[in-house]
């Protein structure tokens, strides 16, 4: 039996073919970021002839860019998350300083993205020191133009996860916290706590040498496979429905925010990618199996006795 190995020019279309594809990416990116610029600006705060939700979207993407470089250098996504955590930070700073006078809805949803930006941010940068490598990124660091699409993507990640809270901060209407903002803020709470509790839980579980090779089935990981990433939906919704009183014209388009999480986290790179992994590993563990019967993908429901 012999063995065919592709030629030069089979090799150069596969090249073609990938650099294609993450030039798509890019522009992709750059043209839905537009988009929602345009439509968050409609009503926006404005510094000088600028939109301050245009300043805050042409940001996300300079952030990104600049820790790029570095970090294609060396070949390294050890501050690819850090850098996320980074532009969510920045992104608020920028709107809460260069917006006009600011009302309680908007400090509170200001708070609410630091407190979460801080906590995600420091946790996943622990993480990956701890684990020395990210597995997502082996084959997308050392290609250059592949790894810039990743940083790219990044920033349009930001800005649509953020758009609703850069929509109150940076608008121009305000008005005072009814119940409806009262609802979205305990939306947002139980969201975090959830979050919180559920990265906590596994940490923990991961760092007993008595769970090596074994995966987590205790804590709220025994209601939902995926309890973080419902945390996460949870309190993202929490902040577009604060957002919903001051929304008017174009930046009701800002509510792809929670419904780009939702896409994200159950369609993209999150539950799917995780899913995929943990089927490959423990696929045939019966008791891995019973576990994916008996319990939720994402929405929590108390164990089956």
């Amino acid at each position: 039996m012999s063995c065919v190995r592709p030629g030069p020019a089979a090799s150069v279309a596969g090249i073609t073919t990938q650099n294609r594809n993450s030039l798509l990416g890019i522009v992709a990116s750059l043209a839905i970021g537009a988009l929602v610029i345009l439509a968050g600006s409609d009503g926006s705060s404005e510094v000088g002839p600028l939109a301050v939700f245009a300043v805050c979207g042409v940001l996300s993407y300079v952030i990104n860019w600049v820790a790029f470089v570095p970090s294609s250098i060396a070949q390294t996504e050890h501050y690819f998350d850090l850098t996320g955590s980074v532009t969510y930070l920045s992104l608020t700073a920028v709107a809460v300083v260069a917006s006009d006078e600011l009302d309680g809805r908007s400090v509170i949803v200001a708070v609410m993205v630091a407190v979460w930006a801080l906590r995600l941010g420091t946790f996943l940068f622990r993480r990956v020191k701890r684990d020395g490598r990210d597995g997502r990124f082996d084959r997308i660091k050392v290609d250059p133009l592949r790894f810039f699409m990743t940083w790219t993507l990044q920033a349009l990640w930001v800005l649509l996860t953020l758009a609703c809270a850069l929509a109150i901060i940076t608008g121009r209407e305000r008005q005072s916290i009814g119940w409806v903002a009262v609802v979205g803020i305990l939306v947002w709470v139980t969201g975090f706590a959830i979050e919180v509790v559920a990265d906590r839980q596994k940490s923990a579980f991961k760092q007993n040498p008595a769970n090596d090779g074994r995966f987590i089935t205790s804590g709220l990981w025994a209601w939902s496979r995926h309890p973080n990433y419902f945390g996460e939906i949870t309190l993202w919704v929490g902040v577009a429905i604060m957002a919903l009183p001051v929304l008017s014209g174009w930046r009701w388009a800002m509510l792809i925010s929670p419904v780009f999480v939702v896409v994200l986290l159950t369609r993209g790179s999150g539950i799917p990618l995780l899913e995929a992994r943990a089927e490959k590993r423990w696929g045939d563990d019966e008791s891995f199996q019973a576990y994916t019967r008996d319990t939720p993908v994402l929405i929590p429901r108390p164990p089956r006795p």
